[in-house]
This record gives C-alpha cells, structure tokens and sequence, in this order.
C-alpha cells in the first residue's frame, strides 16, 4: 500500500503501477467559476455584461465573494477586500450575498451531477468532485 496516508491511516491510492488492462480512475473537478455573479445577472437581466461584485457593502470591512467577468477586468476578485474593489472598479453593481439563491441553484446543479455519476462529493456550494470511471467511453 501506499505510504502516503490521512488522518485514518487509510492509503490515499494504491501503489500497484496501472497497466493497460488495469481500469483507469477518472476524477472530474468542477468549480463553477463566478458562481454567484452569474446567478445575480441571471436574475437581473439589466445587469449582463455589466461588472457585477458580490460580497460586502462598499465603505464596510469585508471581501468580494465573487466577481462577474466583466468586474475581472478591472482587477477584481474574489477575497479582494471590498474597499479595494470599489476604488478599482467604482463603476460596479455591489450587491450583496444571497445564499439561499445559491445554494437552492447549486443543488439543481448537482442533481445533474447525478445523471452522470452515483459518487459526488461537493466541497462547496460551487464546487464538487465526480467519479467519471467508465464513463470514458460515453
């Protein structure tokens, strides 16, 4: 086994070499990059193609959350604090964080996960980790 391992002492992978034969483990990452901007211009059509930062009240001690990819463009992103935002892109929409919207879309998400794969991890609202072995021929 291998002789790297976690807390458990469980072996994080084998140590036997793959051959061809051997079946391939196949891990998909998803991060769904500017999660939350997104769904902010979804819902405020007004606000597409406008930078959008979500996170705290400019003025106020906090980070961004997230940035659109128009907000990108002017240097911000997500853990900037706030202030520091604001004074590269005073132009922007400032709103601030709807978790219930986002963890409501997020869960639709990963149900589509599901037609992919039985073993999802999620490590965050917008992010998981999928089990794509056998599914390489699909």
């Amino acid at each position: 086994m291998n002789s790297r391992t976690h807390d458990t002492e469980k072996p994080l992978m084998p140590t036997k070499s793959l051959t061809a034969h051997d079946p391939m483990v196949v891990i998909m990452h998803v991060d769904m990059d500017a999660f939350f901007a997104s769904i902010e211009q979804r819902d405020h059509p007004e606000w597409k193609g406008k930078p959008v930062i979500v996170g705290a009240k400019p003025g106020s001690r906090g980070v961004v959350s997230a940035a659109s990819y128009e907000a990108r463009k002017f240097g911000v992103r997500s853990a900037l604090p706030i202030n520091q935002a604001y004074a590269r892109c005073p132009s922007g929409i400032f709103v601030r964080p709807r978790m219930d919207a986002y963890s409501s879309e997020s869960h639709k998400v990963m149900e589509i996960f599901t037609s992919f794969s039985p073993l999802i991890e999620r490590i965050s609202v917008d992010e998981a980790f999928i089990d794509m072995t056998g599914t390489e021929k699909l």
